[in-house]
């Protein structure tokens, strides 16, 4: 009698290769489920960093645009304020001329038909007086120097005199007119500065010796009486 026998085959499932297999790719599903996880928690720092980067950028740019803002303004302000500062400078000399001219009329006026050139005259000072009332308007103004102390930031002293009956540094003279615009040095004075005498300086040095003396002498003197009180005591 022939016997039958049962093959067995094994399934797919039972198989131990299958098993492996099966526990590989739930290992493989896991790490792979794991991973973006760990790649986001190590982005979200750098996401952080980058951001903080970018506002830095954004808050150092604001600054400078605030800044070039005000220096245009201010560039704007001076520039209305001081536009005509160039053609005003230019219009000195006119006016020196004028009164240059008006200073030397006196001489003129015995030389040749005198109604004349008083008449003349009389018209360059109207002339000057409306065209310095003008630039007053636009904020040119005339520097006063004489009989005030020197002052280096709107005077320019060309010479040094000895004069006794002025303090020492006072403008005894001016060469040409000073003028401000607005407040503003347009143009410094030139003037001529006093300083004492030699002989004035010894004087001085010598009364201030001599009072020196004088107190040392009473001070002295004062000593003496408070001592001799002292001993009488």
């Amino acid at each position: 009698m022939k016997k039958n026998r049962s093959e067995y085959n094994p399934s797919p499932e039972s198989s131990p290769g299958s098993g492996q297999e099966s526990a590989n790719e739930n290992i493989t599903t896991e790490a792979a489920e794991k991973t973006p996880a760990v790649e986001s928690e190590t982005a979200k720092p750098n996401l952080e960093e980058e951001l903080q980067e970018q506002k830095d950028k954004y808050l150092r740019l604001y600054a400078e645009f605030e800044n070039y803002k005000k220096r245009m303004l201010k560039d704007k302000e001076e520039l209305i304020k001081y536009g005509n500062e160039s053609l005003l400078y230019e219009l000195l000399p006119v006016i020196d001329n004028l009164e240059m001219a008006m200073k030397h009329s006196s001489n003129d006026i015995s030389i040749g038909d005198q109604p004349k050139v008083s008449g003349l005259v009389q018209g360059v000072e109207i002339t000057l007086k409306e065209f310095i009332k003008v630039l007053d308007r636009f904020g040119l103004s005339q520097i006063t120097a004489l009989n005030k102390t020197f002052d280096p930031s709107i005077h320019h002293a060309m010479a040094q005199v000895e004069r006794d009956d002025v303090d020492e540094n006072t403008v005894v003279e001016e060469f040409r007119k000073g003028y401000m615009f607005k407040d503003k040095v347009l143009r410094p004075s030139l003037v001529v500065v006093s300083k004492k005498s030699a002989v004035s300086s010894q004087s001085t040095r010598r009364g201030e010796t001599t009072e020196a003396a004088v107190a040392s002498q009473e001070e002295k003197e004062e000593e003496i009486t408070i001592n001799e009180i002292s001993e009488e005591e």
